[in-house]
C-alpha cells in the first residue's frame, strides 16, 4: 500500500473532530431558537410595562374629573364618579385597550386595570397582559393639603 492510499484509508477510520462538527450543527439552531424565544419573552415584558404605564396615565386622566359642586365652595376635593369613569374609559379607548376604571375611597382615589395582549413575533402564541395603577386626588399649592 503506498503512502497516499494509506493516508486516505487512515483518515476514513479516524473520527477526530466528529464531535465538534455535530456540536456546531446542533448548537447553531438551538442558539437561534433561544434568541427567537428571548425576543418574544422581552416583548411580553414590554407589553406588561406598557399596560402598567397606560393604567397609570388613565388613572391620572380620570382624577382630573373633579366634582366642581364640592370643590368650588371648598367643601371637598373629590372626583366626580361618572365623569372620572367616562374620562378614564375615553383614555383607554383612545389607547386601543380595554380596562376598568373605579372611583374608590369616597372619590379621593381612582383605580384602573388595563387588559391587552401581545402576539408573538416568532412564536405562534398570544399572551394576555394586565396592568394596574392607582392615583390619589390631591390638592394644594406647594404641597398636598389635608382635608
Amino acid at each position: 500500500m503506498d503512502r497516499a492510499s494509506g493516508w486516505a484509508w487512515q483518515s476514513r477510520l479516524d473520527d477526530r473532530g466528529g464531535v465538534a462538527l455535530s456540536a456546531a450543527i446542533i448548537s447553531i439552531p438551538l442558539v437561534a431558537l433561544g434568541g427567537l424565544f428571548a425576543v418574544d419573552a422581552f416583548g411580553v415584558l414590554g407589553a406588561h410595562e406598557r399596560a402598567d404605564a397606560l393604567a397609570t396615565e388613565t388613572a391620572r386622566a380620570a382624577t382630573q374629573a373633579i366634582d366642581l359642586g364640592k370643590a368650588v365652595p371648598g367643601d371637598a376635593y373629590v372626583a366626580d364618579p361618572a365623569g372620572a369613569v367616562a374620562a378614564g374609559q375615553a383614555y383607554l379607548a383612545k389607547a386601543g385597550v380595554s380596562g376598568t376604571v373605579t372611583v374608590v375611597e369616597g372619590g379621593t382615589a381612582v383605580e384602573v386595570t388595563v387588559t391587552t395582549s401581545y402576539d408573538g413575533r416568532f412564536t405562534p402564541m398570544s399572551w394576555t397582559v394586565d396592568g394596574s395603577s392607582r392615583a390619589a386626588l390631591l390638592h394644594g399649592i406647594s404641597e398636598p393639603e389635608e382635608d
